[in-house]
């Protein structure tokens, strides 16, 4: 079989947005998009209200600057412009788009219209049962599930710099891309899925690019940004990735992964002595301190050495020369320990990966399905069953404390206002 090429631009799948998105009914937009002195007075409690939504340089004023002509699509919504009276970079004055959340971009629809049809596909509903159930057609629903994938992901999710997480966890989820094995470079933090990248092969030069595009949308909401450590599995490639990327970074290793491979090898070769081995393996990563941690090892690598034989010895000795490398976490108390947080978002990915089929077209096509997806996931609400929906409505909610509407769709079109165009949000 030839070997695949593909060349791909990430400017082609995250792109700044010129609109501000606000909650406001389309109604009571249009009555005051008629009244120029009160659409000021308006945008104005606006600017006072969500700074973050709008571009950095608004502080510099702005002036009303022409009325969008109306769409076939949507005859009867026009949108205001306005032009911001600071220069950008290339000598221009910026034009933004002030736009009501009842409305999809691009005229698309009405958001209420929409939004039960998007939250199926979350799940991996085929395009084919939305145009049944909600009637247009399967390219209506590709083309406006692939628009969110041109959203910058951290922008859009964290919307105070602050809340940006100093501890993270990564890993990559395997995947089928036209017949063939990729791997989604998948970024976790603050108990939201932050970074989604499609890397053709697992080496250290195509994590890194994948990678690399959480940190480019991170810096653009504090250029400052660098976390502190990063989970990741014990696959070296990832680890120096970070390390490329982030140069004071710290690498925690995966504690679970280790006491897994012990378990696979216990149950099929030594059941009787199992309990005892998951036992002192957790009672390791209990340890107080560094000291009763090491002290801890050397007495469960001591047992081992007289308990166990085989492939099951092997595996526990890896644990133990690993031993360092797990102590680095008593550095850093916050950091996360296990991949238990970073699972719990790959096991929805990969349920609709499996409902999707994968992927069957060209790279950009694909990445913007999966940012499409992490969008998605971060901002539906949560099961009410779920204890985390007692304190929270969505991922979102719960990492930046508050939403600009009581409904995830609109409240993911509020949140994506101005993505890509401040150099950094101010403090809010």
């Amino acid at each position: 079989m030839p070997q695949r090429q593909y060349n791909k631009e990430q400017s082609k799948v995250a792109k700044a947005n010129p609109r501000v998105i606000l909650p406001i009914e389309v109604q009571t937009y249009q009555d005051l998009a008629s009244k120029p002195e009160q659409f000021r007075e308006w945008l104005d409690k606006m600017i006072a209200l969500f700074p973050e939504l709008f571009p950095q340089s608004i502080e510099q004023g702005y002036t009303l600057h022409d009325m969008l002509p109306a769409s076939s699509k949507l005859p009867d919504v026009r949108f205001r412009r306005i032009r911001l009276k600071a220069v950008n970079a290339a000598g221009d004055k910026q034009v933004v788009t002030i736009c009501s959340s009842d409305v999809m971009p691009y005229m698309t629809g009405f958001t209420n219209e929409v939004e039960k049809a998007l939250y199926l596909r979350r799940y991996g509903v085929p395009f084919s049962a939305l145009t049944y159930v909600f009637g247009h057609n399967d390219d209506y629903w590709y083309r406006m599930v692939s628009s969110f994938g041109r959203y910058e992901i951290v922008g859009t999710v964290v919307k105070n710099p602050e809340q940006l997480p100093s501890d993270l966890l990564a890993d990559e989820k395997h995947v089928h891309f036209n017949g063939e094995k990729a791997y989604i470079a998948t970024t976790v933090g603050g108990d939201c899925v932050l970074g989604a990248a499609l890397a053709l092969t697992a080496d250290e030069a195509a994590l890194t690019a994948a990678y690399g595009h959480f940190k480019d949308e991170a810096q653009h909401v504090d250029p400052d940004y660098t976390p502190q450590t990063v989970n990741t599995d014990g696959w070296s490639a990832t680890q120096k990735s970070w390390q490329a990327l982030f140069k004071t970074i710290t690498v925690i290793q995966c504690f679970l992964h280790a006491f897994l491979k012990i378990r696979n090898c216990s149950k099929k070769r030594c059941q009787s002595l199992y309990a005892k081995i998951e036992q002192q393996v957790w009672d390791i990563y209990h340890a107080t301190d560094r000291q009763d941690f090491f002290r801890q090892m050397a007495d469960f690598q001591i047992w081992a050495t007289r308990e166990l034989t085989g492939p099951v010895l092997e595996a526990a000795h890896k644990l133990c020369a690993k031993a360092d490398s797990f102590a680095l976490a008593f550095d850093h108390p916050s950091a996360y320990r296990t991949s238990n947080m970073i699972d719990r978002h790959m096991i929805p990915l990969d349920r609709w990966l499996f409902a999707s089929r994968h992927f069957h077209g060209n790279w950009s096509s694909a990445e913007l399905q999966i940012r499409a997806w992490v969008l998605f996931h971060d901002f539906s609400p949560y099961c009410p069953r779920a204890k985390a929906a007692q304190q929270a409505i969505s991922p979102a909610h719960r990492l930046n404390g508050f939403v600009y509407h009581d409904n995830w769709l609109h409240n993911l079109l509020i949140s994506t206002s101005s993505t890509g165009l401040n150099i950094n949000h101010r403090k809010c």
